[in-house]
């Protein structure tokens, strides 16, 4: 089985097209599927190919970390920046102060400035594993708290509030959602503070373009308008597919929990592993959201079928490790993946387990496998192994003595479980 070919591994910085514009970016990002939706679509291509152009993503820092759902804007900024526009960064320290409804059945936790602050330069130091900050289109970071925190209240209540319909407001899904269980006043204002944001980029930076979740375009919308509104200017919003995998789940969350970019959360060789064991059919769109590779060499990987598929997670494992921890975090990743698949599925002799595809439908808690494998003496045992940090599960590490096995988590027919360092259990689901 070939491994991922070493010259494929391209890191953005040394990319020959960081500094003027290439062929049309638009292109790339749709051709990637990174487009959901957006306004004026035609008129941004236009723009994009033939201007250097001043762009935005919002991140509201509630975490001390990203993970890989946040991967998908991250990359889209990277597509834009090598193409040679300017990305601009805004982390939330005062938007973060309320917390965004959207996407969300009840109001967030509140958290507080000293909180939102050492995330936000945990999430700064995080963007400039990806981003470049020198030279002409250089990234910038900023805290929205520099302009949100002096507002004086009826003044921007007549100045920007004067601009926005509730009837309108409630007309996106994101409210009329929340209308069901409950929309607190401090969230109803997200909206027209973050379409602020966009104005402040707008007049201060000459920002034209802001990205984000599919689930911000009626905040997005509300930013658009108001340029038009106040400065009478000029802008897009573009807004990228919510990721699901192929069995439903939320991209980025496991039986292990959410899948961190801090490697103190999520070591290099679980984040590896992680790709490693993504469904089959995740493979294609996943080489294209989250690397760098040439479409044309997406291409050959994504026909690849049966036992070959390997080779494919094995390129888009390392690309992804690459891209978030460095090369020599990747390839000690896939030297390490590689002697657990030799030991762990070649290997004569490994104590195995049959389980019925039926029980795994059903929902198979783990702590009770664990016991009927023998790798723990009892369930309150196997609830103490997983504490410990001593339990994986298809080489990730497992944090949760509930975690519930589904279909889902089934690789190539088996689940690979390991209690300490060197008891290895595979369980073939027949």
């Amino acid at each position: 089985m070939r491994g991922a070919p070493e010259s494929c591994t391209v890191l953005w910085r040394d990319h020959p097209h960081t500094a003027a514009l290439m062929d049309n970016v638009f292109d790339e990002l749709q051709a990637r599927g990174f487009i959901q939706q957006v306004t004026h679509g035609e008129v941004l291509r236009q723009r994009l190919g033939k201007e250097r152009v001043t762009f935005y993503v919002g991140f509201d820092p509630t975490a001390p970390s990203f993970h890989v759902g946040n991967l998908v804007p991250i990359m889209a900024m990277v597509h834009l920046q090598r193409a040679g526009h300017r990305p601009i960064a805004i982390l939330g320290g005062g938007t973060g102060l309320i917390g965004d409804p959207s996407g969300k059945t009840e109001m967030r936790q509140l958290l507080s400035r000293q909180t939102l602050a050492a995330n936000a330069r945990a999430l700064e130091a995080q963007l400039r594993r990806y981003l470049r900050f020198e030279g002409e289109n250089a990234a910038l970071v900023l805290n929205n708290a520099e302009w949100l925190e002096e507002l004086k209240y009826i003044d921007f209540l007549r100045d920007i509030g004067r601009h926005f319909s509730v009837n309108r407001m409630l007309s996106f899904e994101t409210y009329r959602q929340r209308l069901e269980t409950g929309l607190s006043f401090l969230e109803f204002n997200y909206q027209v503070l973050q379409a602020y944001d966009f104005l402040v980029l707008y007049q201060r930076y000459g920002c034209l373009l802001q990205l984000g979740g599919d689930d911000q375009w009626g905040n997005m919308v509300a930013g658009v308008d108001l340029i038009r509104r106040v400065a009478r200017g000029e802008a897009f919003a573009m807004t990228f597919p919510l990721i699901t995998t192929a069995s439903g789940q939320k991209m980025g969350k496991t039986a292990a929990g959410a899948v961190w970019l801090d490697a103190a959360l999520v070591s290099p060789y679980e984040f590896y592993q992680f790709w490693i064991n993504v469904d089959d059919r995740d493979v294609p769109r996943f080489l294209n959201y989250y690397t760098l590779l040439p479409r044309s060499e997406i291409a050959r990987l994504s026909a690849l079928g049966g036992a070959a598929i390997r080779e494919a997670k094995e390129v888009l494992a390392f690309e992804a490790t690459a891209l978030t921890h460095g090369m020599a975090a990747a390839e000690q990743a896939r030297a390490a993946a590689r002697a657990l698949f030799r030991e762990g599925k070649d290997a004569e002799g490994m104590p195995e387990t049959c389980v019925p595809k039926a029980r795994l439908a059903a929902g198979l808690p783990l702590v009770d496998l664990l016991v009927e494998t023998g790798l723990a003496p009892s369930k309150s045992a196997a609830r103490r192994l997983i504490q410990q940090g001593g339990c994986q599960l298809n080489g990730a590490r497992v944090t949760h003595t509930e975690v519930v096995l589904t279909p889902a988590d089934v690789r190539d027919g088996v689940l690979m479980l390991r209690a300490g360092k060197k008891r290895y259990h595979r369980v073939r689901v027949v």
